[in-house]
């Protein structure tokens, strides 16, 4: 008979901020579009060639929604013809080491064919005390 085991991480946080956060970064689009603004203000039409296989509909409901969510921000710009740049607010900047962490581990897993190298050292660990 197998033994139920408890669950040493605890109980989910009240309202579960991990899956709100989780939730947010899963549109499509939605990490790329955080990763090109993390580093300075970007107009619509430069994020559409950043992203290259984009549609315009498609860019403009991600930016609204996370414009919507407080991520972003969206200044128009009174030039001719008129501008659009689009920003980072500080909530917006706070998800920058969660996606340059993101990009850390699919870095490794891209580098070991598909499993981490903390996984080969833990398999190459019990294979060496048996």
């Amino acid at each position: 008979m197998i033994r139920h085991r408890a669950n040493k991480s605890g109980p989910l946080p009240e309202g579960c901020p991990l899956e709100t956060s989780l939730k947010l970064l899963a549109g499509a689009w939605t990490p790329q579009i955080l990763w090109y603004l993390r580093a300075e203000p970007r107009r619509f039409g430069d994020l559409k060639r950043d992203l290259g296989s984009i549609s315009a509909k498609v860019l403009t409901t991600r930016l609204r929604e996370l414009e919507k969510r407080g991520v972003l921000t969206r200044t128009v710009m009174h030039t001719s013809p008129p501008t659009v740049e689009y920003f980072l607010t500080p909530l917006g900047h706070k998800l920058n080491p969660i996606l340059e962490s993101i990009a850390e581990v699919g870095k490794e897993i891209h580098k070991t064919g598909g499993v981490p190298k903390s996984v080969l050292k833990e398999k190459a660990e019990t294979l060496a005390s048996v």
